[in-house]
């Protein structure tokens, strides 16, 4: 594209387009009273577009945008947003949505999500994902962030699963996309070898933050939950509730690669669920066993022809570097060091 550059700017041009923005931002603050946040929005898109315009035009540049910002701001003393920081990110959303009807979709939500998802996105397909998902769930600035930087665009839905062949539509694809592939579980710093219930026991001690991980809609049950079968008790690892697809979740912990033999248990499990605590207007119990790692072809082998609903995801945590047993030998106990602390 050709743009045409100019040392001189036209007065009688300029005048027009600050008329133009000023009589846009009268009739905008009228709108705004019924939709904020759409208005605003649309507005920082049209105005972002006739920016763009007169770049390409006339090569308005940086010492412009600062003579705009200072005239909007003598023109709209009590109206905000009009920094040459924002006008810029104005050109660059008009840019990233050039069709109306993708900027009328990223109008519902707030400015700084937008913001966010200019800087950390370059995906046309990804930033409109989030977009929605930020419509679905409601997602605050700084949850938009986190799910961004934890790459949940490429982890979500990418479970293992037999749930097509299992479930009823749509159920089937409402369960899919509640999972991930792998989980992210930077909060837990486990040794390499840890064991299954040093990974229970990480979570259980950062619930909320796993919660966070697992999604919306999911409710905590149980942990090490008992269901009692011909006379022996048997236990879940981890028993929740999800209020959306209405249905229990048992999660089996692997700390190891996945071993098609896990689905026996865990399909075990799921029978024992639905038979004795699934209520008449709940759905189809789920599992999913959360492995340290998986071998796509052997899970997807070992749930072809199982009848319940079964995933097979994996995880990723910090990793931490084990102590020299000979300096494992000279640290305190955590007895030791709670003995001392309740003598002081």
């Amino acid at each position: 594209m050709n743009i045409k550059k100019t040392n001189v700017l036209d007065l009688k041009s300029y005048g027009n387009f600050l008329q133009h923005l000023k009589d846009d931002i009268q009739q905008t603050q009228l709108k705004a009273a019924l939709s904020v946040t759409k208005e605003l929005t649309l507005l920082y898109w049209r105005t972002g577009k006739m920016l763009l315009e007169k770049v390409n035009n006339e090569g308005w540049g940086a010492k412009t945008l600062e003579r705009i910002a200072r005239d909007l701001k003598e023109g709209f003393p009590d109206v905000s947003g009009f920094s040459v920081r924002n006008l810029q990110y104005m050109r660059k959303f008009a840019v990233s949505y050039s069709e109306e009807n993708y900027a009328a979709a990223a109008a519902q939500i707030p400015w700084g999500h937008n913001i966010i998802i200019l800087d950390k996105l370059e995906d046309p397909d990804q930033r409109r994902w989030y977009i929605q998902q930020t419509i679905e769930n409601g997602w605050s600035r700084s949850m938009l962030e986190m799910w961004i930087e934890s790459d949940l665009y490429k982890r979500q839905g990418k479970a293992i699963t037999n749930f097509k062949q299992t479930l009823s539509i749509p159920q089937s694809d409402l369960a899919e996309q509640t999972l991930k592939d792998p989980y992210n579980f930077s909060f837990l710093a486990l040794d390499k070898k840890h064991r299954e219930s040093e990974l229970e026991q990480g979570l259980m001690d950062h619930i909320q933050k796993f919660l966070l991980e697992l999604g919306d809609g999911f409710a905590f049950v149980g942990r090490q939950y008992r269901i009692e079968v011909e006379g022996e008790d048997h236990l879940i690892d981890l028993l929740f509730y999800h209020l959306k697809l209405r249905c229990y979740f048992v999660i089996e912990l692997k700390a190891a690669a996945f071993d098609p033999r896990d689905t026996g248990q865990i399909n075990f499990y799921l029978s024992a669920v639905d038979d004795l605590l699934r209520h008449p207007g709940d759905n189809p119990s789920i599992g999913i066993l959360l492995c340290k790692k998986k071998n796509k072809v052997k899970a997807e082998y070992a749930l072809r022809r199982c009848t319940s609903p079964i995933s097979v995801t994996s995880y990723e945590t910090q990793i931490v570097k084990s102590l020299p047993k000979e300096l494992k030998a000279s640290l305190p106990t955590i007895e030791e060091i709670e003995s001392e602390l309740s003598k002081e």
